[in-house]
Parts: C-alpha cells; structure tokens; sequence
C-alpha cells in the first residue's frame, strides 16, 4: 500500500485498540471499590512492628484530589491489562501483512505463549508480594509509626508486575530467535554461564526490593526457563537437521557447500518448434 494507506490503517487500529482500553477503563470504574480492596490487601494483611492492622490504617492518601486520581490510575491500570488480547491483535493485525506464512506462524505461537507467561510472572509477583513488603517495611525504626502513601505502593505493585512479567518472556524471545534460525542451541549452551549471571544482576537491579530472597525468587525461575527454551532449541535443531540432511545430503552450516550430483544426463536433442512458420534457431553466421 502508499505510505498514505498505511498511515490510515495504523490510525484505525490505534483508534480500535483506545477504545478497547477506554470501555474496559470505564467498566472497571464501577468496581474500583472490589479492586482496590484486592490490591492492598497484601498490605493489609501484614504484621510488622510499626505498621497499622486496624482497617489498613498503615495506607494514607494524602490530599483532596487523591482518591480520584488513585482511582483513576487504578482503573486505567486495569483497562490496559484486561484489554491486551484486543490491543496485541490490532498490533498483530496490523504487521501480519508485511510477514511471510512461517513468520505469521511463529509471530502467532509468540503471542499464544506471551500472554499466559505475562500473567503467570504478574501473578507470581503478586504472590510474594507480602514477603517483599516484609523485607522492607522491617527496617522501621522501633516505635515508630510507618504510614504507607497508596499512590506510592501502587507504583511498587506496577512495578513489581511488569518487572516479574516481562522477564518471563526472555526464555520465549529466545525460542523465537532459534526458529527464525538467528541462534542456535549450541549458542545458548556456550552463553549459558554469562546468561544466569546476567539474570541474577537484573534480578538484583530490577526488583524494588534489597534482599536476596526476592533477587532469587525472580531469578531461579527465570534460570528455569532458560534451560527449558535450551532444551526446544535442542529438539528444533535436531528436527532441522534431519531436513537439512534430506535437501542437502548433510547437516550442513550456512557457509558449508552441499553435495553436488554429477551423475552424466542426457542432453534433449530435439529440434525446435517453428515459430510463425520459421525456424526458431539462430545461426552464428547469420548474426552481423
């Protein structure tokens, strides 16, 4: 299409993909109450010297406009959640048509998998959430009287989600990268040492708490993961192989010359079809 054509086609879908969000928006505004309860209860539940128990008292909001701006980030937050599965296939919808049939296949299976390995992370995150409010709210002074901002922990929470979230989609982005054949598993064993380092550093950095014990439960599983997109790559590798060896003789590399067949055929010795009642071979001779 024109550039004019696909700058319309991105407008539609982008248009298509805030309404989606702004309906979800306005719906979670009637339970926001329901929601908000769900979210602080994490907080609410805790029992830490210093920290309120009697009806959440340890969250304040301060401010007249807080509550309605916290209800609005709230709702806005869940409106972007709820409706992922209609802004990714208008994202998806939208760069389909620039893709070849294996890369629409893989670009699908992508998607397939993302979402459920999104929402395991937030969910796990939001279930060692206690432990990690823990970890922080025990370095209160004693005696003293921690209150907690609302708008302050739902940033936390945010980020604890996302954090959590999206490190559980490396394992598949490297699946991906495996079968469009941009690394091998033989690669992703050679990196294997640099690769848990690396994990346990972003670990350490992305996670909002300071203790181990949260570093470690984001990074196991995420080391876990590692390995099983290792142990695809293996079979997907072996299964290209096979191929390889049926088209091409060998497994080869992509720098690797195939096998030749030089086995004589004979040549048609046919004579040409006239064409408009003519012969149509050339002479040399007739050339000047």
């Amino acid at each position: 299409m024109p550039l004019m054509d696909h700058l319309r086609e991105l407008r539609n879908r982008l248009v298509k993909a805030l309404l989606a969000i702004l309906v979800v928006t306005i719906v979670a505004l009637f339970y926001y109450k329901d929601i908000a309860h769900f979210l602080v209860k994490p907080v609410c539940d805790l029992d830490v010297q210093g920290v309120g128990q009697s009806e959440c008292s340890a969250l304040v909001q301060k401010g007249v406009l807080s509550p309605f701006s916290t209800m609005l980030k709230v709702s806005f937050v869940v409106g972007v959640v709820a409706a992922a599965p209609i802004w990714l296939y208008q994202l998806w919808a939208f760069l389909a048509p620039g893709l070849h049939k294996n890369e629409k296949r893989y670009s699908l299976s992508f998607v397939a998998l993302g979402v459920p390995l999104f929402v395991a992370g937030a969910w796990f995150s939001y279930a060692i959430l206690p432990h990690a409010l823990e970890a922080l709210l025990g370095f209160t002074v004693a005696g003293a009287n921690n209150q907690i901002d609302l708008d302050e922990y739902l940033d936390f929470l945010v980020r604890m989600v996302l954090v959590f979230g999206l490190a559980c989609e490396l394992p598949l982005i490297l699946i991906l990268m495996n079968f469009a054949g941009i690394i091998s598993a033989k690669n992703m064993i050679s990196w294997w040492r640099w690769v848990v380092m690396g994990i346990f550093i972003f670990g350490a950095v992305a996670t909002p708490t300071t203790d181990p014990l949260t570093m470690c439960l984001l990074s196991v599983p995420i080391t876990f993961l590692y390995g099983l997109a290792i142990l695809v790559a293996l079979i997907n590798d072996k299964r290209r192989g096979r191929h390889r060896t049926e088209q091409l003789g060998g497994d080869l590399d992509d720098d690797e010359a195939s096998d030749l067949d030089l086995t004589p055929s004979r040549l048609d010795t046919t004579t040409p079809t006239p064409r408009n009642g003519h012969d149509a071979s050339v002479h040399a001779d007739d050339i000047t």
